[in-house]
């Protein structure tokens, strides 16, 4: 049974011709991995398997124009911006994480691991920043970027698949459906550490936005998304749901394809969420009235990450392969896309309750 009604509103034909999403030129030559904002400004980060980091002003049309490239001896796994929107920061499968000045162009190495960096997010103390690198080599390691040496390194139960952050939460799911949980006011020992809501292996975890209680979502590769409040007092509104399914049997409503939910993104003013599927769509969802504010038309190849800018006003997402299907789906000529989408009030607002 789905919690979510089917409350989302087609245009019409003409409607949907008029506003297409605008495709980004000079994409990344390799699957695009990860998609990051900058906290003050227009600028998109991207992050692929191409090695690179590519940096794109986005104007207010949705034109977009190359600033700047710079490169890992790896893929790169995973971007994120400092506050001020000046540096970036990447990490990634040569187990270290580069920081990137927009002002000069200068980049440099400020964390090292014994493994991939999976995930990079910058946390905003009242102390100052600080970059968060999560690990496969089962740590999470702060670092101060004034220090060579990281200020504090957890230890993980295992890989760290995911992470997330809004300061002074930040979670982090890793191998065989762990999920820790941190007050950074504590930041050295996990709060809490639960099993994953859902049944099969985390892709992904994000926190809630403009939530009175926090909370975060967990997406898995079973086509399955679970609303998971922090503090005991609230788990009456923990809930799962199925997503990212198509039916083996056309009209047969056996919705026997399941798909991995890729990527889940809150809206930052709304607190709305996005996910993305290897199915090759997107949808946007508003958890308190548990209900499916918007489809996007199915994309010709998986939906390996997304974004919303600043304000909310810009949907970024990304399509790739994302090798669900292992050697034998990476097909030449398979897409690799970078897309735009202008969010319009009624595909991001929150819906009153029923």
């Amino acid at each position: 049974m789905s919690f979510f009604g089917t409350g989302a509103t087609t245009t019409t034909a003409a409607a949907a011709t008029v506003e297409k999403d605008i495709e980004v030129p000079d994409a990344p030559t390799d699957s695009i991995s990860s998609l990051s904002f900058s906290p003050a400004a227009d600028y998109l980060a991207v992050g692929s398997w191409d090695n690179n980091v590519r940096l794109y002003e986005v104007g207010a049309g949705g034109q977009t124009q190359g600033k700047a490239m710079y490169s890992h001896q790896g893929p790169v796994l995973s971007v994120c911006w400092n506050k001020e929107g000046n540096k970036v920061i990447s990490g990634g499968a040569d187990n270290a994480a580069r920081m990137f000045d927009i002002t000069n162009g200068q980049s440099q190495q400020v964390a090292q691991h014994d493994a991939p960096v999976k995930v990079v997010k910058w946390i905003e103390t009242p102390q100052g920043g600080i970059l968060a690198t999560g690990s496969w080599d089962k740590t999470v390691k702060y670092w101060d970027m004034r220090t060579p040496a990281p200020v504090a390194t957890v230890q993980l139960p295992e890989r760290c698949y995911s992470m997330d952050v809004q300061y002074p939460l930040m979670v982090v799911a890793t191998a065989e459906r762990h999920i820790q949980i941190f007050n950074l006011t504590n930041p050295n020992a996990a709060y809490k550490t639960i099993a994953s809501p859902l049944k099969w292996q985390t892709r992904v975890v994000s926190c809630f936005t403009n939530s009175t209680n926090s909370g975060f979502a967990v997406g898995s590769v079973e086509g399955r998304v679970a609303i998971q409040y922090v503090e005991e007092k609230d788990s009456q509104n923990n809930f799962s749901f199925k997503c990212h399914r198509k039916d083996q049997t056309p009209n047969s409503k056996d919705q026997a394809l399941v798909y991995a939910v890729n990527d889940i993104s809150f809206h930052p003013v709304h607190g709305t969420f996005s996910t993305g599927g290897s199915d090759g769509t997107i949808h946007f969802w508003d958890k308190d009235a548990r209900t499916r504010l918007k489809t996007f038309e199915a994309a010709p190849g998986p939906i390996s990450a997304t974004t919303f800018n600043r304000n909310g006003t810009i949907f970024a997402y990304a399509v790739s392969y994302d090798w669900s299907k292992g050697h034998s789906g990476m097909t030449p000529g398979h897409p690799n896309k970078l897309m735009l989408h202008a969010c319009k009030d009624d595909e991001v607002k929150r819906r009153p309750k029923k």
